[in-house]
């Protein structure tokens, strides 16, 4: 999958970039909850959500728009 969004459990920041990625459009997306998982934790513990694309081994860290989400999915 080529988008991957970091989130946890009971985060509303990231029930908020749920809806502004639903509002852009964005496409398939593999959701990746980072709490049980200290490397992952320890990498994205301070910033989730964050939405990573695999193809371009690029990130777009939180807060983030509908417009922004659209132009880093390209």
């Amino acid at each position: 999958m080529r988008l991957r969004l970091f989130q946890r459990d009971d985060c509303p920041l990231c029930d908020e970039a749920l809806a502004v990625l639903a509002a852009a459009r964005t496409p398939d997306f593999e959701p990746v909850w980072i709490d049980d998982d200290a490397e992952l934790e320890a990498r994205y513990g301070e910033r989730v959500p964050v939405l990573r694309d695999e193809l371009n081994d690029a990130e777009l860290d939180w807060p983030f728009t509908a417009d922004r989400v659209r132009a880093f999915v390209g």
